[in-house]
């Protein structure tokens, strides 16, 4: 798939790097590279993407190779490109990222070194109109990262009661005005199916009152997150995805994730706090090794991106990284009961 810019020349042909500004990026790979020092350490990319922070590692960390997951073959075709000249250094794995130890023991490996994940939509997608992830351009309303497999926003819009999509628009969009907007969708439907994202785009519009449009940006933007969320299951993939990805992780491995959004910060902050917390029940007079924790936090809670970040990078502006490394296996009474 491609894009077209607005010469009407083809965007296909644009590189990788071209395409997208990976965010917090130096601070990435700051925190990752003490894991990646020994020969034949291996980071896997969670949301390779454009390749960006891959790059960067396989560029300033000659001992490490990556495995880079993406659930978008687009971004795999983009990004391998990007990254040929590492040769077997990087392997690009089409999957979605919750699989991680899958992906780790099929390239016959214990455990990794370092886990990365940059969470939400990337730039490719938000930019490519025909993906109908933005709600500024009027396309097919898909939302789809694999367009391979799945249901489509028209799919939700066209098919869901208004009970689902109040709860979906007020639990991943945040909208105060779930219920009004969810009504005005069922409404609208009535009279012909969704299909476009500049009719959704404008009937929220029409849907939220005048004055508190006023103030807070676009008011469609929680609307088609909201719709992005369920159409990729994103918060359910993030719920399995980061307890595996720390499970995949040696002693002294290290795991870094940047969220974008409140719903994202909170699954990864509870996991990493899971960690990085005694599991001993209160009030014992010494905590037993059993219960000590098996992370450690490397980031003083969550990290925002600074004036310089921002202005390079507008897109930083609500970046969450966390950060924590593997002191120890993970006590048995922790793990899932097939794993003990």
């Amino acid at each position: 798939m491609s894009s077209t810019t607005p010469d009407g020349a083809d965007d296909g042909a644009r590189p990788a790097q071209d395409r997208h500004l990976p965010v917090l990026l130096q601070r990435c790979v700051d925190l990752l590279e003490p894991a990646l020092r020994r020969p034949g350490s291996v980071l896997v990319d969670c949301t390779l993407g454009m390749g960006g922070h891959t790059e960067a590692v396989l560029e300033q960390v000659p001992t490490a190779r990556v495995l880079g997951i993406d659930r978008d073959p687009q971004a795999l075709d983009l990004a391998s490109r990007r990254l040929a000249r590492f040769g077997d250094r990087f392997t690009p794995v089409h999957a979605v990222y919750d699989e991680i130890r899958d992906v780790v023991a099929e390239q016959g490996l214990p455990a990794v070194q370092g886990v990365l994940m940059d969470l939400g939509v990337s730039s490719l997608q938000l930019d490519e109109t025909e993906r109908g992830f933005a709600y500024a351009q009027d396309a097919p309303l898909d939302m789809r990262m694999d367009q391979s497999t799945g249901i489509t926003a028209a799919d939700v819009l066209n098919t869901y009661d208004e009970r689902s999509l109040t709860r979906i628009l007020r639990e991943y969009g945040e909208e105060r005005f779930a219920q009004r907007v969810a009504r005005a969708i069922v409404r609208r439907r009535e009279e012909r199916p969704w299909a476009r994202t500049g009719e959704l785009a404008a009937l929220v519009r029409d849907a939220i009152p005048a004055a508190t449009r006023r103030t807070g940006g676009n008011p469609s933007k929680r609307t088609f997150q909201a719709l992005r969320i369920e159409v990729n299951g994103e918060l359910e993939v993030l719920e399995r995805a980061v307890p595996a990805a720390i499970e995949a992780l040696a002693v002294d491995g290290r795991i870094v994730v940047e969220s974008y959004h409140s719903l994202e910060d909170r699954i990864v902050k509870r996991a990493i706090a899971r960690g990085t917390t005694s599991s001993a029940p209160p009030g014992l007079p010494v905590e037993p090794e059993s219960h000590r924790p098996y992370l450690e936090a490397l980031t003083r809670g969550a990290e925002e991106a600074d004036a310089a970040e921002l202005e390079r990078n507008p897109r930083a502006a609500s970046v969450r990284l966390r950060a924590a490394r593997r002191i120890r296996p993970t006590p048995p009474h922790l793990l899932p009961k097939e794993e003990r």
